[in-house]
């Protein structure tokens, strides 16, 4: 039962990293292990994917539902797939020069096989996809500038 939970600042408005987050269909494009997703449904704010995800011979897709609370939070529940269950969430807090994203994730593959493979590297996956939604914010609205300096830091990483 592995979870992560990762609280990272990023110098950009709450609502632009809101938007790269809920910008699901992208997610193949720069998200790390992303290898492909199609949205299947949408009613209002809530969104139903599938998204299949690759790591050397293991590829594997599940269904999510994707809950979006306009800039302040997105919610994802698990609907088929590979895992017992996954629960994740992301929140955006405003501050003075950026936002506060507070991300948490919990799942379990169903197969003892899984759950071996990958085990071991989810906290680094997990990392590096967080990574991944900042590098884009950095491509798609200029490197960020935090103090003046270029680049962006973590304020904490919190893991389980």
């Amino acid at each position: 039962m592995p979870s992560h939970a990762e609280r990272r600042y990023a110098a950009y408005a709450p609502a632009q990293i809101y938007e790269l987050v809920a910008d699901v269909e992208s997610y193949p494009a720069f998200l790390p292990w992303c290898t492909g997703c199609r949205i299947y449904s949408r009613e209002g704010n809530v969104l139903h994917a599938n998204l299949r995800v690759g790591f050397k011979m293991v590829s594997e897709s599940f269904r999510s539902r994707v809950t979006l609370d306009p800039v302040e939070r997105i919610d994802i529940a698990y609907l088929d797939g590979p895992f017992r269950y996954l629960d994740s969430r992301w929140q955006f807090s405003p501050r003075d020069d950026g936002c506060l994203i507070d991300f948490f994730i919990d799942f379990e593959f169903r197969s003892l096989l899984l759950r071996k493979i990958m085990g071991p590297l989810f906290n680094e996956v997990v990392r590096r996809s967080v990574a991944a939604f900042i590098a884009r914010a950095d491509t798609l609205y200029g490197a960020a500038k935090v103090g003046g300096a270029p680049g962006r830091r973590a304020v904490s990483a919190i893991q389980k």
